[in-house]
């Protein structure tokens, strides 16, 4: 199988993976030749990458880190807890985290199992979700990226607990912001992003008064978008002040951030978002940190198509543990000309290098 951006699907193209919704309910199943209706509703839906099942990629098949179960599960934990705290702002009920926190680390303890059990690199890059529920998955996405980059960086169980239960509710406070200033697709006002900044306010608020949430969760909520260079907020602290927990879901949140699609932009590709934590190094963010995140997420995905410095095209095939930029690649063709497939290992060969990424994003061409 290979991806596709929905923006270059085509009639009678064959999904090769199901497409759930936000409700654990199959959108589209696996083995079904599209329609134009289907790859319409696809782009309405917030849809960034499909898998394509074709004779060319027969037998590139994708393992998961974390389970379709598992991701399924979590955001009905998530999407329903999230949903009730609003619900309970709304009519001006007390809030009982300690009632809801057994849950959440339901949820970490789930995807940490999975982490544990599963030693490739991280790939979410078709994950589904709607516009209106973002925050649902990105807090799943960033409480996965989160316990990764935790585990590779050499946390203790215990400390990963306390990370991912911190990644899972650090945008708590965005159930008290009104959904049509999340989602506005103009720029925001002054008056606006001032209350989109006041999550991390909110938040902290709520997560603090928590008997079974640690004051270090808590702070994952305040610090979150704090930055090294002091350029973050709401504190607008430096260096060691910022916590460790914050720097990680720091890096998670600016990542997932920009590799989702959202109502006022397309999502960029694994190697673009980890381009732009590269260029906030030592800056912004901590450079051991990136460094480290490098190593765990798929900078370039199973069934990526791409081009490669010596003229060659074809789709990745397999992941090189760490070396998640050296990929194993099926190569199709040769300087414009069709080829019979067969693997070419990055690894093996590195004075050759990936340039660029064939994803047909629409309007401009992904380069490194």
């Amino acid at each position: 199988m290979r991806i596709r951006s929905v923006h270059s699907l085509k009639e009678n193209d064959c999904l090769g993976k199901a497409i759930y919704n936000e409700n654990d309910s199959i959108l589209l199943n696996q083995g079904v030749s599209l329609t134009k209706r289907m790859i319409e509703r696809l782009k309405e839906k917030g849809v960034s990458f499909v898998y394509i099942d074709d004779k060319e990629t027969e037998g590139i098949i994708t393992d998961d880190v974390i389970k379709e179960s598992t991701k399924q599960e979590s955001i009905r934990t998530i999407k329903e807890n999230f949903t009730n705290i609003s619900q309970s702002l709304k009519l001006g009920k007390t809030i009982d985290m300690d009632k809801l926190s057994p849950t959440f680390s339901n949820v970490v303890n789930n995807i940490l199992s999975d982490i544990h059990s599963n030693k490739e690199a991280v790939s979410m890059l078709s994950d589904v979700f709607c516009y209106d529920t973002y925050v649902f998955q990105h807090s799943l996405n960033v409480t996965i990226y989160s316990l990764a980059l935790g585990k590779k960086y050499g946390l203790s169980e215990k400390q990963l607990e306390e990370l991912g239960l911190g990644a899972i509710l650090h945008d708590i406070g965005k159930v008290a912001i009104p959904i049509e200033v999340l989602n506005k697709e103009e720029t925001l006002t002054f008056e606006e992003f001032a209350l989109i900044k006041e999550h991390t306010n909110i938040g902290f608020d709520m997560l603090r008064k928590a008997h079974t949430i640690s004051l270090l969760t808590a702070h994952c909520a305040f610090q979150h978008h704090e930055r090294l260079d002091g350029s973050g907020y709401p504190r607008g602290i430096k260096g060691d002040d910022i916590h460790i927990y914050a720097k990680i879901i720091g890096i998670a949140d600016v990542f997932d951030a920009v590799t989702g699609n959202r109502v006022y932009r397309k999502a960029k590709l694994p190697n673009e978002g980890l381009e732009l934590l590269y260029s906030g190094a030592a800056t912004m963010f901590d450079k051991e940190m990136v460094e480290a995140f490098s190593k765990t997420v798929a900078i370039y995905p199973i069934g990526l198509e791409v081009a490669l410095s010596d003229g060659r095209m074809g789709v990745v095939s397999k992941q090189n543990g760490d070396f998640t930029s050296r990929p194993v690649i099926r190569i199709l063709s040769e300087e414009g000309k069709q080829v019979t497939p067969y693997e070419l290992n990055l690894m093996e060969h590195l004075s050759i290098t990936i340039t660029s990424c064939e994803t047909a994003l629409t309007q401009n061409k992904v380069t490194n």
